[in-house]
């Protein structure tokens, strides 16, 4: 059979599960609207205040939780829109320093390497994104636990079930536990945050 002919056989078979893979993600985003709205405004004024009184975000995760952390430092440290000229906001993405992550696993273990920064950088009032799809990633839960115990605010950005919704000071609860629809709920969720954060932080003219 050539190349273009087993194409064409699989073709429907595909067709049919792009279709429900992205309908099921427009429901979770759906029931999400229905559910997270206070949970995330909550995390926009946690995230305004400590901004507003000269304090910065820290942000991990692991995996693709390790790319939404440097996504949203990204967009803070930037900006969300490019026609919306503002100062850098101040955030650090804590899944960045290769070296240190590095030798920190090798030497010590995994699961501390973000409580080790939190406890080194961080400052009372300061705020803690954790992401974490299960809410159960060890190494994020240890950083959160760091980040109470140096009075941080915590927000949690996960799926439902987790152990964290229970450690945090706003837990933005995506009511799914399908790790890909959670990740694709939550970059809409992160867009939303650094759009609120901004916009009331530095109010269009």
């Amino acid at each position: 059979m050539s190349n273009a002919n087993e194409l064409r056989q699989h073709g429907g078979q595909w067709h049919a599960r792009i279709k429900d893979h992205l309908t099921s993600s427009a429901e979770v985003q759906h029931r999400t609207a229905e559910v997270a709205v206070e949970s995330i405004f909550e995390a926009v004024q946690l995230l305004v205040a400590s901004l507003r009184s000269n304090n910065k975000i820290l942000i991990c995760g692991n995996g693709g939780s390790a790319a939404d952390a440097q996504h949203i430092a990204a967009e803070f440290m930037n900006r969300l829109r490019g026609d919306f000229d503002r100062p850098g906001l101040a955030a650090i993405a804590l899944t960045t320093d290769t070296s240190f992550l590095t030798s920190y696993a090798n030497d010590i273990g995994y699961e501390g390497v973000f409580e080790r920064q939190v406890l080194a950088l961080g400052q009372a009032n300061d705020v803690l994104i954790a992401i974490s799809t299960s809410g159960n990633s060890a190494n994020v839960v240890k950083a959160v636990h760091a980040a109470r115990k140096k009075k941080l605010k915590t927000i949690a950005l996960c799926g439902e079930g987790g152990t964290l919704t229970t450690l945090v000071d706003s837990a933005v609860v995506v009511p799914s536990r399908d790790t890909q629809h959670i990740q694709e709920t939550l970059l809409a969720i992160e867009h939303i945050i650094c759009a609120a954060v901004e916009e009331i932080l530095f109010p269009p003219s």
